[in-house]
């Protein structure tokens, strides 16, 4: 039997950093989810943290298509806005420089005439 050091793993490069919500992003869009959640409009959520796009999708059921994507893209802070609202099929519903206004397109949603 013979003994082998285990191989470390490797740090990467600096130049493949990932885009992340950063606390108070995070707690906006999670304040607006529990919003949904209780209203009985959403029901499951997933992130994805990628090299040039970080996503928060909303689900109405596990097993489907997101109903919303949250998606914030650092490289368009100087032009569009780095925050945007996509729908199901991709259309872009609301874009900007402040995700606070950005999620009033989902706050909408809430507001429902009383009969």
């Amino acid at each position: 039997m013979t003994v082998q050091t285990p191989t470390p793993f490797s740090h990467g490069d600096t130049g493949t950093e990932q885009v992340c919500f950063d606390r108070r992003e995070l707690g906006m869009i999670l304040r607006l989810y529990g919003q949904m959640v209780a209203a009985g409009e959403w029901r499951d959520y997933a992130i994805s943290l990628l090299r040039e796009v970080a996503v928060f999708s909303v689900f109405r059921r596990t097993a489907e298509f997101p109903l919303y994507r949250i998606e914030k893209r650092p490289r368009l802070r100087s032009r569009q806005g780095m925050y945007a609202v996509l729908g199901m099929d991709g259309q872009i519903l609301r874009r900007g420089h402040d995700l606070d206004v950005v999620l009033r397109v989902l706050e909408r949603k809430l507001i429902r005439p009383v009969e």
